[in-house]
């Protein structure tokens, strides 16, 4: 059954006014972070809205959209209703005001990830079925050969925000099996597939080589370290077959992290230094920050604190410079909080607990209530800080806050880190 064609959002268009797609853009940005949201707006998005294509913003956007144009609705702007472009929404209670309540958790991932692969009539990618409950979602893999277009191209792009969206709100562990499935496909398209331009084929290498780093992200998270190993890989040799810069600093980024999590602090430095090297033309100070706190972590990790330092101090000062247009969209996530807990990071592999514990209450104090997933991990590392400074009865409250928060999300990594802060409390 052929899908209605898009139509123009024109209402949008003319709030757009004078300026160009990429300076309304940036004035999007702007009006983010005013109200404490990161969205990673470039003229692409703006093009996309323009075009129709996207027929409701998500709900950062959405509050950013409001606050830009104050006393307009979604309708004003041109999108149409949430519940009309998802087909369901849970019921209001008679009287409540406000927007409609976030769906839970099961029916959220069921229409996100379902939505993520349903494009304009495509034998690869519109037969799609979404299981829950650890059930794998089913997609047809391209059969002969298959032609790559616009369709292709974005379902991939979509659904790798919108597995990030998930994990931001849930944690990793019910959402790494699924993921894998739309992964597999993505490559599978590349594989069999032809592009009619090289710029769709582009952006699908890049698409399939973020899908990989996403799912890669999911198995760290969930603590399957060889899938994770593995997927980062993937992704490299993918930014390394395209000429992919942006892809292959955070396919460094993320296998700095992980072989530090693992131990292999070596590693850590030479995939950071690595990523510093693939990111110095990319104009993204906000990405050496992050590339330099990757290779700080890792010389902590050795136990030099002087190279630690340096790489400190390198960081706060591309940090410093703020946002930038080139910012890769993949690093909405990376902001003071978090800037803080990588810090605190460290200070405790480098046995300064108690500078540890103050960087990571930096990080609660400063994260957003609404990114549930990490504001816990924040706490839980925060109440391990805390254990090993000596400060017993803080660890143990600050331990009872993350365990009360957990309901909904589902994160290896921070269930280990209170069990590792309880060991230290009991003295096992």
């Amino acid at each position: 059954m052929a899908m209605s064609r898009a139509v123009p959002n024109l209402a949008f268009r003319r709030l757009r006014g004078q300026h160009s797609p990429a300076e309304f853009a940036a004035l999007v940005r702007r009006a983010a972070r005013e109200i404490g949201e990161q969205v990673a707006c470039d003229a692409r998005y703006i093009g996309r809205v323009e075009a129709g294509e996207i027929r409701c913003p998500n709900y950062a956007y959405e509050r950013v959209f409001l606050h830009m144009f104050p006393g307009l609705n979604l309708a004003d702007l041109g999108f149409s209703a949430r519940e009309a472009v998802r087909g369901r929404r849970q019921a209001a209670p008679a009287g409540a005001s406000g927007p409609p309540a976030l769906p839970t958790r099961n029916d959220e991932e069921s229409d996100v990830l379902r939505r993520a692969f349903m494009t304009s009539g495509t034998a690869t990618l519109a037969a799609v079925s979404w299981g829950l409950g650890g059930t794998a979602a089913a997609i047809p893999s391209p059969r002969g050969t298959h032609r790559i277009g616009e369709a292709e191209v974005l379902a991939v792009e979509d659904a790798v925000r919108r597995i990030r969206l998930l994990d931001d709100r849930h944690g990793a562990d019910g959402l790494y099996k699924v993921a894998a499935q739309p992964l597999r496909t993505a490559y599978a398209l590349l594989d069999r597939g032809t592009a009619a331009r090289r710029s769709t084929e582009d952006r699908l290498l890049a698409g399939a080589g973020e899908l990989s780093l996403s799912v890669g992200w999911l198995a760290h998270d969930s603590g399957r370290h060889e899938d994770a190993r593995s997927h980062y890989a993937e992704a490299l040799a993918t930014a390394r077959v395209s000429g992919n810069a942006a892809l292959e600093a955070h396919a460094f980024c993320n296998t700095s992290f992980l072989a530090r999590d693992t131990g292999r602090y070596r590693e850590a430095v030479r995939a950071a230094q690595a990523g510093l090297r693939a990111a110095g033309p990319l104009d993204s100070p906000r990405l050496l920050a992050l590339l330099s706190l990757r290779e700080a972590a890792a010389w902590a990790g050795l136990g030099d604190r002087s190279s630690a330092e340096e790489c400190l101090g390198r960081a706060h000062d591309h940090f410093g410079h703020g946002h930038a247009d080139q910012d890769p969209e993949w690093m909405s996530f990376f902001g003071e909080p978090e800037l803080e807990a990588l810090e605190s990071h460290c200070w405790a592999a480098l046995g300064d607990w108690t500078r540890a514990a103050r960087h990571s209450h930096r990080a609660t104090v400063l994260q957003h209530p609404r990114f549930a997933r990490n504001l816990a991990l924040y706490r839980a590392q925060l109440a391990g800080n805390l254990a090993r400074a000596g400060r017993r009865d803080e660890a143990e409250a600050e331990a009872r806050r993350v365990a009360d928060s957990l309901d909904g999300i589902a994160s290896a990594r921070i269930r280990g880190l209170l069990a590792e802060t309880r060991l230290i409390l009991t003295g096992v």
